[in-house]
């Protein structure tokens, strides 16, 4: 067992989520690496310190240069706004720190392509956190597809859906200013994450982008309410993605169908602990959707809870993160999802932008421009 000392950037929302997955990854996993809370950096140096003792780091750094140059801090997890990753990223990158970063992993697509570079050019551990993909249920879908239990594929749907925008009377906030902060910086890359990892690279798009709110108390929209993008798959399949924060009723409706030749996967974040599998066996009187719960047998739970059905949260979604995070150190191995993939997921994005403002489709080699 090596103690290895991390530095969370951004004490808010994931700040704290990935600060309490730090703490428990160790007792959880029973990981090689066990790590120390180092260092936390926050937009200032009095919110630093408060986060310090709330979470329990040793440290509160004056900014985030303080902290991705404090020799303690051996690993390093961005967890402020978009706009902010590639620079603390190249400045960790550039000492030899291995990197956590929460999606997207830059605000351009420019920016991604460069934070890959630096990254495999260094042979530097990086992971972007895409944490929905790692649910239990979700990974056995995976293995399943893969395996090819339900037949050939067909067509696949996703969707991630919320509704913290839906009342046109909620004033404007930092979330309507810019495209990274907008649906398609902040939420669209989970489906697309999920479409890329079940079914495999996309080859092209075509997608709508709408405002459906433009104004709001306090002024103008200048970003996305939601989209919708048709795409088609390498593999030739046919997909569509959908991703809002105007679903009203939806608080996280993370969801997907995949239909193939042998079978059917149905899943729903807000019933993170089950999947639903069809089958073509069997009488056809005694067929249908099976709900299956996570347990023991499915990957990454056992660690949690020994009993079938029990279920793991949101929580512990970031500390399966962690796991493979500190994994990727310790082996040097490369752990899903890189920068690579986050690179992958922006380059998809970026072509249903341009889909959206030309109105035509867009092929995906236009915008991947031999960079992955």
């Amino acid at each position: 067992m090596t103690k290895i000392g991390i530095g969370v950037v951004g004490g808010g929302y994931m700040g704290k989520a990935h600060s309490v997955a730090m703490a428990a990854v160790g007792a959880v996993f029973d990981t090689k690496l066990r790590p120390v809370l180092q260092t936390i950096a926050a937009s200032s140096a009095q919110s630093a310190e408060r986060y310090r003792a709330s979470y329990g780091y040793e440290r509160a750094a004056r900014d985030w240069h303080d902290l991705v140059h404090d020799p303690k801090v051996e690993a390093v997890v961005i967890a402020s706004p978009q706009d902010t990753h590639e620079a603390i990223a190249r400045e960790a990158i550039a000492l030899g720190k291995p990197v956590l970063c929460e999606k997207p992993i830059a605000d351009t697509l420019e920016g991604a392509r460069k934070m890959v570079e630096l990254a495999e050019g260094a042979n530097v551990p990086n992971m972007v956190g895409f944490n929905y993909i790692r649910t239990p249920a979700s990974r056995f879908a995976h293995d399943l597809i893969q395996a090819g239990e339900i037949g050939d594929i067909t067509w696949f749907r996703c969707e991630h859906t919320e509704d913290f925008l839906s009342d046109p009377n909620l004033p404007k906030n930092w979330r309507c200013e810019g495209m990274a902060t907008g649906n398609m910086g902040d939420l669209a890359p989970h489906p697309v994450n999920a479409a890329l990892r079940l079914m495999g690279p996309i080859e092209r798009v075509m997608a709508e982008v709408e405002t459906v709110h433009k104004t709001r108390p306090g002024g103008q929209v200048t970003n996305d309410d939601h989209a919708q993008i048709m795409c088609r798959f390498e593999n030739g399949v046919m997909g569509h993605i959908y991703s809002s924060r105007v679903a009203t009723g939806r608080k996280m409706g993370y969801a997907y169908e995949i239909y193939g030749t042998k079978g059917s996967i149905r899943f729903d974040q807000e019933d993170q602990n089950a999947i639903w599998l069809y089958r073509t066996e069997g009488p056809e009187a005694e067929r249908g959707f099976r709900k299956i719960l996570t347990g023991p047998k499915h990957p990454d739970y056992l660690p949690f809870c020994q009993g079938p059905g029990h279920g793991t949260g949101y929580q512990d979604m970031i500390i399966i993160e962690a796991k493979d995070f500190l994994e990727a150190i310790e082996t040097g191995e490369a752990r899903f999802p890189t920068f690579r993939d986050g690179l992958a997921v922006a380059e998809v994005i970026d072509a249903a932008i341009r889909s959206s403002n030309t109105g035509t489709w867009v092929d995906l080699p236009d915008v991947l421009g031999g960079a992955s």
